[in-house]
């Protein structure tokens, strides 16, 4: 089943065709490829669901992180493994495994990938009316805010630049104080970044210690009142320095729960895309998946 998104950068103008390309491929090496497009915001799991209930196999997403996202939705606690084709704006998973950008050849290497059964992250929010799980990572506070401010018609037209347009729009703004608890210890912060991935907007990595393998997620906590100290955190990022820096608090745990301001609206992004308010609570849920992974990943040679 090759579920695709056709609104995605690498599908626009020339989609159809790009969609035909995949599926020979696929087709050549063996399977019987029936493709469906998204037809809309969330139809993606509905359309995963329907299908592995009609017998299907093996799952393939092709789009960005939020239409992943959404098809794993419909995948997760089934045994039929999900593969991924990156063909969004930033494209995380697909960074994180080392995919690269060219969507064709990375079907002609899926008959390499390997099963590895993964655990995923479960996100409960907006007073539990938002309950959803996540491949990659929950941004809470600051970047889940730059979500929400990006123009959608300048992503279209440029792409990362537009969340860049939206991050430096925000400096010098006063934040959301977040509480975090954990492990029965509470911390203070404007954004925590809970991850199971390395990688963090395709271009990054902030949460170096962790893989789709792990059963835990790593949480990275940024304090500051003001985005103002966020340049000094960028800079740390680039230069690997985060580590160690005053203001940045990095652990390990299965669960965590968060709350915002009592006079306002916290936000919420799962996988990049905007998933609702505090409070919430994010936990770890294992045994969830069989996603499909390049021999060697997770390898300590691989974290090198």
């Amino acid at each position: 089943m090759l579920i695709y998104n056709p609104q995605a950068g690498r599908f626009g103008g020339n989609g159809g065709r790009l969609v035909e390309r995949i599926a020979g491929i696929l087709t050549k090496n063996g399977h019987q490829v029936t493709a469906a497009p998204t037809t809309g915001p969330g139809t993606g799991g509905a359309i995963a669901r329907q299908h592995i209930a009609g017998g299907a196999d093996l799952v393939v997403a092709a789009g960005g992180d939020g239409t992943v996202n959404e098809v794993a939705e419909g995948v997760v606690h089934s045994d039929v493994p999900l593969a991924i084709l990156p063909a969004g704006t930033a494209n995380v998973l697909g960074a994180e495994m080392k995919l690269g950008t060219r969507i064709e050849r990375v079907a002609e290497r899926l008959e390499e990938f390997r099963p590895r059964r993964i655990s995923v992250g479960h996100l409960t929010c907006d007073g539990g009316r938002v309950s959803r799980h996540f491949l990659s990572m929950a941004g809470i506070g600051l970047d889940a805010y730059v979500v929400r401010q990006v123009d959608g018609a300048l992503k279209a037209r440029t792409g990362k630049l537009a969340y860049w347009v939206a991050g430096w729009s925000l400096l010098g703004h006063r934040l959301a104080q977040l509480q975090v608890e954990t492990c029965g210890v509470m911390r203070e912060c404007s954004f925590a970044l809970v991850s199971k991935v390395r990688n963090y907007g395709g271009d990054f990595e902030i949460a170096r210690e962790v893989t789709l393998l792990d059963d835990q997620f790593e949480v990275v906590l940024f304090e500051g009142r003001t985005t103002v100290p966020y340049v000094k955190y960028f800079a740390g990022l680039v230069l690997d320095r985060l580590r160690g820096m005053k203001g940045v608090t990095m652990l390990r745990t299965g669960c965590l729960t968060l709350a915002g301001p009592a006079d306002g609206c916290a936000y919420v992004q799962v996988d990049g895309e905007l998933a609702g308010c505090l409070p919430a609570e994010v936990r770890v849920v294992p045994d969830a998946l069989t996603l499909l992974v390049p021999q060697g990943y997770g390898t300590r040679k691989d974290l090198t």
